[in-house]
């Protein structure tokens, strides 16, 4: 690489996007490039030309090992859906014009399907105009619902912490001697992968959840109550998992069955919370007893403490693999994991075609779940494991993990 190049990150953060930004950052300045700028809060922000030279924050190896460790997105992030080409030209005019000012030579974007259509467009858009910048698009989703890739950065870390904390509820139930009934509810709006990853609390020092609902499969509340009502006569600790994006058959979510104030976002993207409560609240009217709702919420996606080593090296590795696809020529591309083997686990890294993963959902197979849609296949499990594994201890400073922070 001759001229500079410059990375955004976009969507819902992991606890080790800045790894993979640090795997771009990293490989970019190895093979030449004059400056790595980062986009402030992605598209959005470069389109008000905000933005900001990475080395002038990013000063020393210490500076990188605790980037590696800080969750959240380094440069800030954003929702914002580029328009079709076709509707305005205006935008893309004036996103080439600032990279044509900065002399970019590649871009890179990490995120999930949301910003691979970004990547989508404006590789479409330089070849429309005969434009040389080149467009990756680095992997991230704790959700792991990325097409064509064994499955994503940031998801691990977010499997490891969802089994270590269902394992620590399950413990904490226990300690009454009347019923208590947990309801988890775990992100996942189509695709139930995280929720998936509390069946690995089960093992001989844990009982595990006792039911698990995905929203590939429509949830059948009078089905649900029924057997709660069963568990209660034969357990004194019921705990339950389900996904925020469990639906009904007529396609209304189960928050929906509530009332609720709706937020939606550029993509259309509704904001799902309040699936457990409405449940517990049913359990505790029809049952008389004692229930908990549990919404791990954004803890899920930035509990750096719980990283997994798997996971924050693959975040790194896919990062550089980015750059080095770009360096050889490569444009309109997603970098993508490739599962070679089971045991021992190993993972190659590759590269597909944008068109094949932006706006497409993977979802948890339905062999993968139980015939009657109440837990998931060994199978399943025996995928999640491996991407769980070892850790990476925080940076600490006065007892607490210390992070580096990005001043302006």
């Amino acid at each position: 690489m001759h001229r500079n190049v410059i990375v955004g990150q976009s969507g819902g953060p992991t606890s080790v996007i800045n790894s993979s930004l640090v795997g771009v950052y990293k490989t970019a300045h190895d093979r030449g490039a004059k400056k790595v700028y980062g986009m402030l809060h992605g598209v959005k922000g470069l389109l008000d030309r905000q933005y900001v030279d990475l080395s002038e924050h990013i000063c020393s190896d210490l500076d990188i090992d605790l980037l590696k460790r800080t969750p959240s997105s380094f440069l800030g992030s954003c929702r914002y859906k580029l328009p079709e080409i076709r509707d305005n030209r205006e935008v893309y005019d004036k996103i080439f014009e600032i990279l044509e000012e900065l002399d970019i030579e590649a871009f890179f974007y990490i995120g999930g399907n949301d910003s691979m259509d970004t990547i989508k467009k404006l590789s479409d858009y330089a070849i429309l105009i005969s434009s040389d910048i080149k467009f990756m698009g680095v992997p991230k989703t704790i959700d792991n619902d990325l097409a064509c890739t064994d499955h994503t950065p940031g998801f691990g870390s977010a499997a490891k912490y969802i089994a270590s904390v269902t394992k620590e509820i399950i413990r904490d139930g226990l300690v009454y001697d009347y019923p208590v009934i947990t309801i988890l509810e775990i992100m996942g709006r189509n695709a139930g992968w995280l929720t998936a990853a509390t069946a690995l609390s089960a093992g001989e020092d844990c009982e595990g959840v006792d039911m698990i609902f995905l929203p590939e499969v429509a949830f059948d509340i009078d089905v649900f109550m029924e057997k709660v009502k069963k568990l209660c006569q034969s357990k004194r600790s019921v705990v339950i998992a389900v996904s925020e994006g469990i639906k009904v058959a007529d396609g209304r979510y189960v928050f929906e069955l509530k009332d609720h104030v709706e937020f939606v976002d550029a993509f259309g993207h509704k904001q799902l919370q309040g699936a457990a409560k409405f449940l517990a609240d049913k359990i505790g009217a029809e049952f008389g007893v004692k229930t908990r709702a549990i919404e791990l919420s954004t803890l899920q996606r930035c509990a750096s403490h719980m990283t997994s080593r798997v996971d924050i090296t693959e975040a790194f590795q896919v990062g550089g693999a980015a750059v080095k696809a770009a360096f050889e020529g490569d444009t309109g591309k997603v970098v993508v994991l490739e599962r070679v083997s089971e045991d021992p686990y190993i993972c190659t890294i590759g590269t597909q075609d944008v068109h094949k993963i932006a706006n497409i959902e993977k979802k948890v197979p339905l062999e993968w779940i139980t015939q009657d849609n109440t837990y998931v296949s060994d199978e399943l499990i025996h995928y999640i494991r491996p991407l769980i594994q070892a850790e990476l201890s925080p940076v600490m400073v006065d007892g607490l993990p210390r992070h580096l922070r990005l001043t302006l």
